[in-house]
């Protein structure tokens, strides 16, 4: 099983935490950031793992060479633009590593292994994106996603309050013809002049206007994504309990 993490980013709104360190390689307990997503992965047999890399690129690496071993494959996809485009260039740059079934993992989200074990055991669709959802509505930075039943119709932050029904939390499951369709999809919204200023989910947005995308729910299970300093603190008490 393969699995795509986006960690190119420096992560500038950490600073001055960031300054000189990617923030994948902020330390979380006793992990760092990256590595508490591979240890997850590997908890459900995932075994082959690509990781886009862009700031201090060669210290992602140096932790990632630690890593490996006779049953996971780990290697490095280097990303130029990291500092010009958003993450669908990542995606972009690793289109290669697409080739097969596959999980894609936004390089700032922690999970606990039954959030990937649940995704893995969801019913087969060619692209099904990992949610949960929130009491209280959505705000602004949530990556929103408007669902009926389990199929996902809209995804996206400037998706109306009122249409949210639920937020991705940055891991989707592509299997059968998705790995193709995203590709193929991905490779026309690089050749558009807004193409390097795009989330990846736009691609998944445009593929679900014609074509099935299903959800798969992790309600009641523990995740965080890791934007600014005070999900730190959150999430290093999180992963306390793993």
């Amino acid at each position: 099983m393969r699995a795509v993490i986006l960690s190119a980013g420096q992560g500038s709104r950490l600073l001055p935490l960031t300054e000189g360190r990617p923030k994948c390689l902020l330390p979380l307990g006793p992990r760092t950031l990256i590595e508490w997503q591979i240890w997850a992965l590997t908890q459900n047999g995932v075994d082959d793992i690509a990781v886009v890399t862009g700031y201090h690129a060669p210290d992602v690496a140096a932790v990632l060479k630690k890593l490996e071993g006779p049953k996971l494959k780990i290697r490095t996809v280097y990303n130029p633009f990291f500092k010009l485009a958003d993450n669908l260039a990542s995606c972009w740059m690793a289109r290669a590593e697409m080739d097969r079934d596959f999980i894609i993992l936004n390089g700032d989200t922690v999970i606990e292994p039954e959030c990937v074990r649940r995704l893995l055991a969801s019913p087969a669709a060619p692209i099904t994106v990992t949610v949960d959802v929130k009491e209280n509505g959505y705000d602004a930075d949530d990556m929103k996603v408007h669902r009926k039943g389990t199929r996902l119709l809209e995804i996206g932050k400037t998706l109306p309050p009122e249409r949210a029904n639920a937020e991705s939390i940055g891991m989707l499951y592509f299997r059968g013809q998705g790995p193709k369709l995203f590709t193929d999809t991905l490779e026309a919204m690089m050749h558009t002049p807004e193409g390097l200023k795009w989330w990846y989910l736009r691609v998944i947005g445009q593929i679900a206007e014609h074509n099935q995308v299903e959800t798969c729910s992790i309600e009641g299970l523990r995740w965080g994504e890791v934007d600014f300093p005070a999900d730190l603190e959150k999430v290093s008490a999180m992963v306390e309990g793993f």
